[in-house]
């Protein structure tokens, strides 16, 4: 399979240029100022090519909640918000415990074949929060381990879990959340957590990467941490660098004050966010009714980053496409976030110059829940592309 992209501005972690870049057999093959081929064409004139984005914390809700979303319906968001490859959090039902439902994600996400998923296995069997006697019978296939839409509140269970992943080389993905805290005081439930798994990863020295970094005490942790070496990775949302509190919207953790929505933007600035971790949480508008927390946020991640973040000229868009690209593709061990001569040809094409209304109805999520709804926007994708391969575009979307 081959595709030519001509004339579009060429944009990844390092390189702002126009030109045209050449996929053949998967991958970048070629990248100049002008390329002839005899092959499909994209014309990419007053539009921005970049390298796919890569989702580290993302929920299909694939076995067992599929009324919410199913690895098909995730998979048509993930490429229409720019992505092709996401991390997918164990807290299904079954809970992926095992390698049984691992292998399940997995093969189901290959006859879909839009977007490359990775599935985490849960840190506790079924999120008891107790026992990780499974953790003995999953393969090197695994990358991360995760409890994520809960905190493991045992310190020994986490110290544990902890000592397990680092001899299996798999990195920890935390869900920083005391509930018995969280049910008076969110804030003091995340910081103290936060806390806690950072000294047991210096302790242990096991990999540990941060979900959803939400407070400014949390982030101030996360930092100290790295400054002193720890093996240390963090993410934040878009709605939490895009919202605060004074939106009424309920996720987990909660939108947080506009004091450190900008804390968490100049953490992004200073280099020490590694990665924009959407937190795709879709929901039926039945459970969003009945209180379920969460953010139906691939299909617009990347226009709130973009408005957010580039056009208020908090940070280049290079250094966005370095946390939605670069990073989390070195994080899961992936040849893609780079557009650069023998990585995979998974590309983005965005109109950054017209802005678009946020509109859930046309979302391919099944779920619909979103506070960005009728917001301005801007950085639409047009086309996403997976090893040479347009998946999504907008023209027949």
């Amino acid at each position: 399979m081959e595709l030519l992209i001509k004339n579009a501005r060429i944009i990844d972690c390092s390189q702002d240029f126009i030109g045209d870049v050449y996929i053949k057999d998967g991958r970048i093959f070629e990248i100049e100022k002008s390329i002839s081929k005899d092959c499909k064409i994209i014309k990419g004139e007053g539009l921005v090519l970049l390298p796919s984005f890569i989702d580290l914390h993302s929920h299909f809700r694939d076995p067992g909640f599929t009324y919410k979303e199913d690895i098909q319906s995730g998979s048509r968001a993930a490429v229409r918000g720019g992505y092709t490859s996401v991390n997918l959090m164990a807290n299904t039902k079954p809970v992926c415990s095992s390698m049984e439902v691992f292998e399940y994600v997995k093969n189901r996400a290959m006859e879909v074949g839009l977007v490359d998923v990775h599935q985490t296995i849960s840190i506790t069997r079924n999120l008891d929060g107790k026992d990780i006697s499974h953790l003995d019978e999953i393969s090197n296939e695994v990358k991360f381990i995760s409890d994520d839409g809960r905190g493991i509140v045992d310190n020994r269970v986490m110290y544990d879990g902890m000592m397990k992943a680092k001899s299996m080389g798999i990195r920890v993905i935390s869900h920083v959340e005391d509930e018995k805290l969280a049910f008076f005081d969110t804030r003091l439930s995340e910081n103290l957590m936060t806390n806690r798994d950072v000294a047991l990863a210096e302790y242990t020295r096991c990999p540990l990467h941060i979900a959803h970094v939400s407070t400014k005490e949390a982030m101030e942790c996360i930092i100290a941490s790295k400054k002193k070496g720890t093996d240390l990775t963090c993410e934040v949302t878009p709605h939490h660098i895009g919202l605060t509190d004074e939106v009424e919207y309920k996720v987990n953790p909660p939108l947080r004050r506009s004091s450190d929505v900008n804390f968490l933007i100049n953490a992004i600035k200073e280099g020490w966010v590694d990665a924009i971790g959407t937190d795709h949480a879709p929901h039926s508008i039945e459970d969003k009714r009945n209180g379920a927390p969460g953010i139906s946020g691939i299909e617009t991640s990347f226009p709130v980053c973009y408005t957010r973040l580039v056009r208020e000229e908090h940070i280049s868009i290079n250094k966005l496409s370095e946390i939605m690209s670069k990073n989390p593709g070195k994080i899961m061990g992936l040849n893609k976030g780079k557009i650069q001569i023998g990585y995979d040809g998974d590309l983005a094409i965005v109109d950054i110059n017209k802005s678009f209304r946020v509109a859930a109805s046309e979302f391919q999520s099944r779920g619909k829940n979103t506070p960005f709804e009728g917001m301005e926007l801007y950085g639409e994708v047009i086309y996403t592309i997976k090893g040479g391969k347009i998946v999504y575009s907008k023209e027949v979307n």
